[in-house]
């Protein structure tokens, strides 16, 4: 495989998850439980949505066909989408949103850390400025699932729920395509699967603090980098993408 190919795939993989990921959280803009809490999502949209667009600019120039991150945003179909499906799946309640940010980030934190030591000098720059404000979801959303989980008798069983249909969907951030296997090798990608261990001890941590139980499910779903998605993403894709497709020569 060629290794400009292999790089595109794995760039189009990290902007991916920022993008769906930051696009979900944006539909909770005007709609948090209060104020504090509806600012403090719509910016961690914010940073995800930043995140995406220099992921996805580097993709656009791995290309070579002098493509931009909108093109790569708004003009592709669903089946060439790469992100976790964890990223695609409904907001649900605010309990539901946590958990799903909560297993993300904490997977994010660790994966933006070890991409700074990337080999490849782009990736490690965004990596840096990344990291920082990941730092900052993985702590927001690390507060928030003790918070809800040593709370009243319903937070905590609105926050359980959440973590358990969540869980699922975890497992897919530690597999890697055997063009991930290469890029590791070529010390370009952090190893995912070595970061497992050190993830699932932090999730134990943060869980057993906040007075919940670990899932014990080893059912796992996955396909997202291969382009097997849930329905959700369709109906992402058809909002956030009918502007530009309806008007492709629209300009600010």
């Amino acid at each position: 495989m060629n290794q400009n190919k292999s790089l595109y795939h794995a760039v189009l993989h990290l902007g991916d998850n920022a993008l769906i990921l930051g696009h979900r959280l944006s539909e909770w803009c005007g709609h948090g439980p209060v104020l504090e809490q509806d600012i403090a999502m719509t910016n961690i949209s914010l940073d995800l949505i930043g995140q995406a667009r220099m992921y996805l600019d580097y993709a656009g120039k791995l290309t070579g066909e002098n493509k931009n991150e909108d093109d790569l945003a708004y003009h592709r179909d669903g089946l060439d989408f790469k992100n976790f499906l964890i990223t695609e799946i409904p907001n649900g309640d605010f309990a539901d949103t946590i958990a799903r940010q909560f297993f993300f980030d904490q997977w994010n934190v660790l994966y933006t850390k070890a991409l700074m030591e990337s080999k490849d000098e782009t990736l490690s720059a965004i990596a840096q400025k990344a990291h920082k404000e990941v730092s900052y979801h993985q702590r927001w959303s690390s507060e928030w699932v003790v918070r809800l989980g040593d709370g009243t008798a319903e937070s905590k069983e609105k926050m359980q729920r959440g973590i358990d249909d969540m869980w699922m969907f975890t497992g897919e951030m530690f597999t890697q395509t055997d063009e991930e296997k290469a890029l590791v090798a070529e010390e370009i990608l952090p190893d995912a699967a070595a970061l497992k261990a050190q993830w699932e001890e932090q999730i134990k941590r943060l869980i057993s603090d906040a007075t919940l139980e670990m899932p014990t499910d080893d059912f796992m779903q996955s396909g997202g980098k291969e382009g097997v998605h849930t329905e959700y993403l369709g109906f992402i894709l058809a909002e956030m993408q009918y502007l530009p497709r309806a008007y492709p020569d629209a300009q600010w």
